[in-house]
């Protein structure tokens, strides 16, 4: 990144607007990620004195690979266990063909009104099933993860909503949970059909989107990655690979709810909700190739057999640009009785030691509704979930540590690094290079 950040921003500035201001600070602050000289923590350990400086992060959620695994095991202790109670789940994923995913990546307040058409329907199909079993008034929820990438780092804009499988119906004094039978193969099909015809609709009342042209860079490497996956799949819509149980396909439209989750499998529905709020990026799939250039292992193989994508690094650049979600997006959302303001949501979630801390899937949640507002998880804490690293542990004697100060300013910082003789400075970033004629166009 150090060798091709400058050139990627001097290409940027000859493609419309340029690249968003938003893209190029999330470069810059994962550059400063993890880097002593920028600032960092005092830890010592009160028995031995050994000291220990753990540096700041950078805390973006497009290009930091470190950042986006904390904070997706954030999103995924907090849902866990303090908003999903322990009812049985099915993970619907909805995906679409390449002409839709270019009018949702174009505009973000379109996709919320997509993702909601999506979950009516699914909700709609809840009730309709519980009526058949004589429930009335019961009410469904989700939690739903947009992705804008796909496992072989192109754009694909898509949906993975977390849903109990059954309905919540609100009793005196809690709210009675009540499980439904998995759906059909044929009741997913209907589904995929009625959120197919629902979504188009939509996309036809602003059908002036179509026509609009490259507004600026980082439009013009999403259309660059769009294009790059068709003449990989060299169709429009690829057939699935194998006929599975709860899965449709229809003219590019896919919907996935073959994923199942037992009420008491509260590891598997952290290891899901992790999975839905994961970054775009996985350093365990990146290596170098013979050539010099970055190999990037893929999930599945492509359907012509290739297993890793190779790019240059200005290449590899251009693919994360396309990758980093717009500001102020919220990637995790709350419908029906998950939902803030859903008079429900505070009966479904009581805190340990209440009566129905731990409900079955047919016991009344709870009595009385939540109030307190709960922490969210430490840094320390959170270090030590994603990185197996506790920071608060000698590594030399094994005793306690304990921060003495939080350091940012410039001249401590660099009188201490001295003393050590640590860098003081970071790393400077390459000069640009000469101009590449757009060829990747």
């Amino acid at each position: 990144m150090r060798d091709n950040l400058a050139t990627l921003l001097a290409e940027a500035s000859e493609l419309g607007r340029g690249m968003p201001r938003y893209v190029e600070r999330d470069f810059a602050r994962y550059l400063e990620c993890g880097v002593l000289a920028h600032g960092f923590a005092r830890v010592r350990c009160e028995s031995c004195k050994d000291e220990l400086l753990v540096a700041f992060s950078c805390k973006g959620r497009g290009v930091c690979p470190s950042c986006n695994a904390k904070r997706a095991h954030v999103t995924a202790v907090h849902l866990v266990e303090r908003v999903l109670p322990h009812v049985p789940y099915r993970q619907w994923t909805l995906s679409f063909p390449h002409q839709v995913r270019w009018v949702l990546l174009k505009d973000v307040g379109l996709l919320s009104d997509v993702l909601t058409v999506f979950l009516r329907a699914v909700f709609a199909l809840q009730r309709r099933r519980a009526r058949r079993q004589g429930l009335r008034g019961g009410q469904a929820g989700a939690v739903s993860f947009i992705q804008f990438f796909g496992s072989a780092l192109q754009v694909t804009p898509h949906f993975h909503s977390l849903v109990p499988d059954g309905v919540f119906v609100p009793r005196e004094g809690g709210v009675r949970f009540e499980a439904l039978p998995p759906p059909t193969q044929g009741e997913v099909e209907r589904l995929l059909r009625v959120v197919r015809h629902r979504v188009l609709r939509l996309l036809d009342k602003r059908g002036a989107l179509l026509a609009q042209g490259l507004e600026d860079a980082r439009q013009a490497y999403q259309a660059h990655s769009l294009q790059q996956r068709l003449r990989w799949t060299e169709v429009d819509v690829r057939p699935p690979p194998s006929k599975q149980p709860r899965c449709a396909f229809l003219e590019g439209f896919s919907l996935h709810a073959n994923t199942h989750l037992h009420a008491n499998d509260r590891q598997g529905l952290e290891r899901l909700c992790r999975y839905g709020a994961r970054g775009a990026l996985a350093l365990e799939r990146l290596s170098r190739a013979e050539d010099g250039r970055i190999a990037y292992r893929m999930k599945r193989p492509l359907p012509d057999g290739t297993t890793h994508l190779l790019f240059t690094g200005l290449e590899f650049l251009r693919r994360v640009a396309s990758l980093v979600p717009p500001p102020r997006a919220n990637l995790t959302r709350f419908h029906g009785v998950f939902a803030p303001g859903s008079k429900l949501r505070p009966f479904l979630f009581p805190q340990a030691g209440e009566e129905g801390a731990r409900v079955a899937p047919e016991a009344v949640v709870s009595k009385e509704p939540k109030k307190e507002r709960m922490p969210r998880e430490d840094w320390a804490k959170l270090l030590r979930r994603t990185f197996a690293l506790d920071v608060f542990t000698c590594a030399w004697c094994g005793g306690r540590r304990r921060v003495l100060a939080y350091l940012t300013e410039p001249n401590a910082v660099r009188a201490i690094l001295e003393h050590l003789s640590l860098p003081t400075r970071p790393a400077q970033l390459a000069a640009a290079q000469g101009p590449s004629q757009h060829a990747w166009c």
